[in-house]
């Protein structure tokens, strides 16, 4: 008989699988379309438009960098952090874990970028009356309601606490 621990260890494999899944859907069909100059520029609406861009950096396009050695330092601290949350995945019993794993599962997808492209491919592209906001991905949705999610658990704990 398969105890609870393992039961949930299942769970938390397939939430990362799924989002990385997901992830890795959107990137094929993203890349897939591209077109002979090898770019992507699609208008959706007025809103959104898909305009393919590959980052070097962290989330959001943020801590670019195009010198090889800062590169791989930041690839080498988001493998930490990786490996710190399958860590705290595996040690905390609480709710905060499906969100870690949907963390986890986002991270996964970039990670996976940027050791096969050695850049992650972000392509969605929101703007209202002219003004951009970062061009992210699949993953970078995933990872943020991640996070959104573990500081709403935590101060929702906090008040229970006090």
């Amino acid at each position: 008989m398969i105890n609870v621990k393992s039961k949930k260890i299942f769970i938390y494999i397939a939430v990362v699988l799924l989002v990385f899944a997901l992830d890795r859907i959107s990137k094929s069909i993203i890349l897939s379309i591209l077109d002979d100059t090898g770019k992507v520029d699609i208008y959706v609406n007025s809103f959104l438009s898909l305009f393919l861009v590959w980052n070097k950096g962290i989330g959001f396009g943020l801590f670019s960098f195009d010198k090889s050695s800062i590169y791989n330092g930041i690839t080498l601290i988001i493998l930490i952090i990786n490996l710190i949350i399958i860590y705290l995945i595996y040690k905390e019993n609480s709710p905060k874990t499906y969100f870690l794993a949907i963390i986890l599962g986002g991270s996964f997808g970039n990670l996976f970028d940027r050791l096969y492209y050695t850049a992650v491919p972000d392509f969605i592209d929101l703007n209202y009356n002219g003004y951009h906001w970062f061009i992210f991905n699949v993953a970078d949705i995933f990872i943020t309601l991640g996070i959104i999610c573990l500081i709403f658990a935590e101060l929702f704990n906090y008040k229970k606490i006090k």
